[in-house]
């Protein structure tokens, strides 16, 4: 039995409506399923589906109580600690959607550029921003990871 692949990331939105806005606004994800759930705290949480289907994000309003890795930023300004350092999604231009994101509300962290990685180089060409929420995302153009195949 294996790994079939990564399901979905969850984040805690301080702004749940504002949260779902840039996700399915700007970064095209749909709703694909919305609940509460009392037991827990929950008074929303919603299910987004990426473009192609194959990634979601589950959001949680800001007063659920949801076991998490690391702590929350005591501030705006503060970097949070813990498991999840950024996750990234396959773009098809890095500059239009980083452009798009920073219209609505993201904040630049890294601009788009290549990056050379490794020996043989991989060229990667990325940007990378922090949501409005505050998750930091890499937005990057189609790269083959897998270097093993070209041995």
């Amino acid at each position: 039995m294996s790994v079939k692949g990564l399901a979905h990331v969850a984040i805690q939105a301080k702004d749940y409506q504002a949260t779902i806005a840039f996700y399915t606004e700007v970064l095209g994800f749909k709703i694909g399923h919305h609940w509460s759930l009392p037991s827990f705290l929950i008074k929303e949480a919603s299910m987004l589906i990426s473009p192609d289907q194959r990634t979601c994000i589950e959001i949680f309003d800001n007063e659920a109580v949801i076991p998490a890795q690391g702590k929350k930023a005591s501030s705006e300004e503060d970097v949070a600690h813990g498991a999840l350092l950024h996750f990234a999604f396959y773009v098809n231009n890095v500059e239009e959607i980083y452009q798009k994101a920073l219209n609505h509300g993201a904040k630049a962290f890294v601009e788009p550029g290549q990056l050379s990685l490794g020996i043989p180089p991989l060229l990667v060409k990325n940007a990378v921003i922090h949501s409005p929420n505050g998750e930091i995302i890499e937005f990057i153009e189609e790269v083959d990871f897998d270097m093993s195949a070209k041995k």
